[in-house]
């Protein structure tokens, strides 16, 4: 029997930008509270320096999201900003 695919930060955020939301629902995305659960475990572990290399590039993918996500918000909060002028 095959392993269901396991859900990723990746396919989270691309199913979210499908959904064509809107500038404040950019604003206010957060990851789902079991991938929030699943970062703050990697980042204890990466912090115990129990880590493994598999783990790591999940974090990476992890990082590169929120990157992403910080910068994408920040223009959709200027975006409104003019906006409202």
């Amino acid at each position: 029997m095959l392993n269901p695919k396991t859900r990723t930060v990746f396919d989270v955020v691309t199913d979210f930008l499908e959904s064509e939301p809107s500038p404040q629902e950019i604003i206010d995305f957060f990851l789902p509270e079991d991938l929030q659960a699943r970062l703050d475990e990697l980042l204890d572990k990466n912090g115990e320096g129990e880590i493994t290399f598999s783990e790591r590039e999940e974090l990476t993918e992890f990082l590169n999201v929120d990157e992403m996500f910080s910068l994408l918000k920040t223009k959709m909060k200027l975006k409104l900003k003019k906006q409202s002028e």
